[in-house]
This record gives C-alpha cells, structure tokens and sequence, in this order.
C-alpha cells in the first residue's frame, strides 16, 4: 500500500508519478522547490510538473523514456538539470517495477544546488588561493634564474650566492604547499600514512624554531619551555615537524610578540602536550570552533586556510587531539596531546 504522507517531512522534494504517468503525490518541499502547490500539481503528468532540462536544453524525459525505456532499469544516478526558468536541481529518480518488469511507480527526489555550489566556490577559492600561493615564487624563482644564466660574469660570489639562497627558499616554499595538498588529499581519502619512531619532542620543536629563524624570524621571538621528563614517544617525525611548523608559522603570522612553545607530560594519560602560544588578540570564542575547517583564514589576503586543517589531521592520525584556547597573555594558545604511542611494526 502506497503511503503518501511517507514523504511530507523528507527535507528534500518528492515526486511520485503512477503508472499512467499522473503525479499522485508531491511533498511541501518539492513544492517549494518548483514554486508551486502540492494541491495544483496532484493529478497532472509528470512531465508538466517537472519539465526538466539538460545543460543543452533537451527534456530530460524525452532522453530517459521511464515508461518506455529499457525494463531492467532501477534507478537514475543524480544529476544536475534546470527548469525553463533557469532554476538548477539535483535530480534522482527510482523506479518501482512491478514482476512483470512493468513500471508500477516513478519516484523523482529532487535538491537545490546551494550545497553543491558552496563546494564549488570553496574549490575555486582553492584553486585561486593556491595560484596566488605559487606565483610569487615561481616568479622569484623564473626571474633570478634567467638573470643568473643571462649575466653570470657581472655578478660577484656572494651576490650569485644571495640569489641562490633565495631560489632555494622559493623553492622550498613551493614544496611545501604541494606538500599540504596532497596533504590534505590523504586526509580527505583516509589515506594518511604513520611511520612512526622514537622522536625526542623537544629536539624536534628546537629544530622547527631553527628553521623559523633560518627563515628570516628572531631567534627571540621564540622561547622554548619543558616542563618534566616524557615517555618514550613514537610518532612521526616528518608530520610532527609539519604540525610544530605549521603552528609556528600561523603564531608568527596571526599573533604578535613571543611565541610561546611548551613541552610536557600529557597530566590525563601516557603521552605528551605540546602548546604554541601568541600574546596577539588571540581567537574569538565564535570562532573557536571554525578554525580547524578547511579553507579557514584568519586574514583573508594570507595563507591557503590549510594549516591548521592539516595540524587537526596529522594530530588525530597519531592517536591524539588538538584544541584552540585563550593563552594567559590573551593570545591564542593550540594545545596538542599525543599519546606514547607504539611502533607500527608491532
């Protein structure tokens, strides 16, 4: 027995057609979908109530052929199309045979694109970002090479020097945000790798600071605190690196003054701590819980929006947890826990 109240609090638009092809029912957000009532379209077929269009302005309908098309079909994957108004739907449709292969029931599920778009933007906010990201660079790069190639006797040692250490850092640069892409790819996919080993966290975070500080940053801008002994800790040193780097860069971009970095016994279990603590504005309590997404930027004219993501990633593939907080000196304060972990061979 077909029971059309079933669907009148499905959140997306229902419509269902008999077998001679008459809509006998459609839901209120179906209705809402098409600009209509569900009592007006009652009883009319389904190719009026939902005359639906490809991106080359064929009814869809004529191309699918429900009622007369091939019998052992069940259902049509989702697709896009558009009413003749230009309105563009996400539509499915499900076809309920009868023994005799016959169509007893066609059932259209339809939803607005706005969720699809809003990924839509987000990757051409990515694709944009991630442009802008490389070109500087590679501009960089491009143009002190050709200048060497063009003009090497006119330039003394240190000056080639100077201009190699730059190409180098550029370089360095471009690595690293290939690095976050796939980065983020593993994530996404569930694919991110651990190869763990036993990391001394403190070394580990002095030579973060040192690559800072290589990189241009004061050495006293950073100050280092360990606070007890730790156990035996097993983690990637690789993505511990980039978690403590990631860190420092966005302390150093977001927050002003001392960067604080603290390394100690995890109080709750049998693990470590790290904090990383600005004495900026810090983050907004709204905010809070934002700044781990993807694409989220504290200034939108810097970065990619991908650290932080990653930080939260690489954190809970070794096992442990990542939180954002006020700091005592009313800056931002991210605070890591890892657990001990063990090797991966065992």
């Amino acid at each position: 027995m077909f029971d059309k109240t079933a669907y009148d609090e499905l959140p997306d638009g229902v419509v269902v057609a008999g077998p001679d092809g008459r809509v006998i029912c459609l839901n209120p957000a179906a209705a809402r979908l098409l600009g209509t009532t569900v009592d007006a379209e009652l009883g009319r077929d389904f190719r009026d109530v939902l005359p639906l269009q490809d991106d080359q302005g064929r009814s869809w309908w004529e191309c699918t052929q429900p009622y007369d098309g091939l019998r052992k079909r069940t259902r049509q994957p989702e697709r896009q199309l558009v009413l003749p108004g230009g309105s563009a739907l996400l539509v499915t449709a499900s076809y309920v045979r009868r023994p005799d292969r016959s169509l007893a029931r066609l059932v259209v599920a339809l939803r607005d694109t706005h969720a699809r778009e809003r990924i839509e933007r987000s990757r051409a906010n990515l694709v944009s970002t991630v442009a802008h990201e490389l070109r500087s660079p590679l501009t960089s790069v491009k143009g002190f090479t050709a200048t060497l190639l063009a003009k090497w006797d006119r330039f003394n040692d240190d000056q080639k020097k100077l201009m190699l250490e730059t190409i180098n850092a550029d370089a360095d640069r471009v690595t690293r945000l290939i690095t976050e892409l796939l980065d983020v790819s593993r994530i996404d996919a569930g694919r991110l790798e651990m190869r763990k080993q036993v990391v001394d966290l403190p070394t580990a975070v002095r030579r973060a600071i040192a690559g800072r500080v290589a990189a241009g940053d004061l050495a006293s801008q950073f100050v280092l605190s360990e606070l007890g002994p730790l156990p035996e800790m097993w983690v990637d040193p690789d993505k511990f690196q980039q978690i403590v780097g990631n860190l420092l860069e966005n302390a150093v971009r977001h927050g002003k003054g001392t960067v604080t970095i603290t390394v100690a016994p995890d109080p709750g279990g049998d693990g470590a701590v790290l904090t990383v603590a600005d004495e900026g504005e810090g983050i907004p309590e709204a905010t809070a819980a934002r700044v781990f997404a993807r694409f989220w930027r504290g200034d939108p004219r810097t970065g990619t929006g991908l650290g932080l993501y990653i930080v939260k990633g690489l954190v809970e593939g070794h096992g442990g947890g990542v939180s954002v907080g006020r700091a005592a000196c009313g800056g931002a304060e991210f605070t890591c826990v890892f657990p001990a972990g063990t090797p991966d061979f065992l």
